[in-house]
């Protein structure tokens, strides 16, 4: 069983940067893609981040684009959300998901997910 731990949320001002991360179990991280999903209150969740399980390869949403870099360190069974130029409307628990092979492709179906930090971006 695959355990994932997010932390690094909190509250900042608008404009301002946090680095999310996501520690994860498991001697076999490295075969896993990584995403980050965020849900704000009363809304879906949705997609944020992914990146595959080379790190080669990364996706965002639109809405984060140029903003949010997705990393990992696969020595460090860890991967990491750096979000600058925060937005009030970036307001969301923030969810560290995991995709073991076969992979479902970004922003679809993930195997295991976090507990999930909460992100308040003040105005």
């Amino acid at each position: 069983q695959v355990q994932l731990v997010e932390s690094g949320g909190g509250l900042v001002q608008a404009g301002g940067s946090l680095r999310l991360s996501c520690a994860t179990s498991g001697r076999t991280f490295s075969n896993y893609a990584m995403a980050w999903f965020r849900q704000a209150p009363e809304k879906e969740r949705e997609f944020v981040a992914h990146i595959d399980w080379s790190g080669a390869n990364t996706y965002y949403a639109d809405s984060v684009k140029d903003r949010f870099t997705i990393s990992r360190g696969n020595a460090e069974n860890t991967v990491h959300l750096q979000m600058n130029s925060l937005k009030p409307e970036d307001t969301a628990v923030y969810y560290c998901a995991a995709d073991r092979p076969p992979y479902s492709g970004y922003g679809s179906e993930y195997d295991y997910w976090g507990q999930g930090t909460q992100v308040t971006v003040s105005s």
